[in-house]
């Protein structure tokens, strides 16, 4: 799968709006009220994850994660990306 080029980045990006793109992949923060909420949202995000055979990096905080994603294989961020973040987003 090759990378996509940035005008493509661009324009999914701008259907994904809480999302950012840092370097070669792209990021976003989720705050709950507590550890047990973040926590819940870790493992959906999880299962979401190995049902797309796509794995984002993930930073817990507390009550705030941090996903990053992008195609390591790739060199960069593929439509993988963008469909793992769409269906975390809903």
């Amino acid at each position: 799968m090759d990378p996509l080029s940035d005008s493509e980045v661009a324009a999914h990006l701008r259907r994904l709006p809480e999302w950012e793109r840092h370097g070669s992949a792209i990021r976003r923060t989720f705050s709950f009220a507590d550890f047990e909420g973040a926590m819940a949202f870790v493992n959906r995000v999880a299962a979401l994850a190995e049902a797309a055979d796509h794995h984002p990096d993930i930073d817990i905080r507390y009550s705030k994660v941090t996903l990053t994603l992008s195609t390591h294989d790739a060199g960069g961020l593929t439509d993988r990306d963008f469909a793992l973040a769409g269906k975390i987003e809903t």
